[in-house]
């Protein structure tokens, strides 16, 4: 035998019971391997010992070669950046209200005078002649007043009564150029119109 060498024992054994006797023979065999090759388990350490060495060099081979995309990551890096442009941002502020511009009417033009004819049972009607006079006197007494003149007022007269319209700042404004419509020679009822917009 090349690769075991094989002990042999036999041995005899009678065994008598009381209906019969019988002889047993056993035999027993031991292999033990020869000492003069390599064992499997020496053969698996070795392939493993390679593989690992074999990896650890390849991976020392690609980290020592530079790539294309890190010789262009290190241009782009030494390549000069562009001047930083700062951008400012500004806090929000609240929201601006709209100016309304609104120009007097001219006093050269009178308001349009409307006419109604008188009912048939002979009620009174107003002579047109007094609506334009009270409306001259009115623009008359808007643009002479310093503090009133730049608002921008409009009044329109109809069988005496005054609509004013615009827009003045204070509560204050809105009376008082109510005040000076009354005083007006004429004036019988007087619907103030004017917005307040207070900034």
């Amino acid at each position: 035998m090349s690769y075991e060498e094989e002990q042999a024992r036999k041995s005899r054994v009678v065994v008598e019971t009381p209906t019969a006797r019988r002889e047993v023979v056993q035999s027993e065999s031991v292999r033990a391997p020869e000492r003069n090759g390599i064992s499997a388990g020496m053969v698996g350490v070795l392939v493993v010992v390679a593989i690992a060495l074999v990896t650890i060099l390849v991976l020392f081979w690609m980290s020592s070669q530079p790539t294309t995309d890190q010789n262009a990551n290190l241009a782009a890096q030494q390549a000069p950046l562009p001047p930083q442009t700062t951008i400012v941002q500004q806090p929000a502020t609240q929201p601006q209200q709209p100016i309304i511009i609104q120009q007097p009417a001219p006093v050269t033009q009178p308001a349009p005078i409307i006419v109604n004819p008188g009912s048939a049972g002979g009620g009174t009607a107003t002579n047109p002649n007094d609506d334009s006079n009270i409306q001259a006197a009115i623009d008359k007494q808007l643009t002479d007043d310093p503090t009133l003149s730049t608002l921008g007022i409009t009044a329109t007269v109809m069988h005496g009564k005054v609509t004013l319209m615009g827009t003045v700042k204070t509560d204050g404004l809105k009376s008082q150029v109510e005040k000076v419509v009354r005083r007006v020679k004429g004036v019988k009822e007087v619907d103030n119109q004017i917005s307040v917009i207070s900034e």
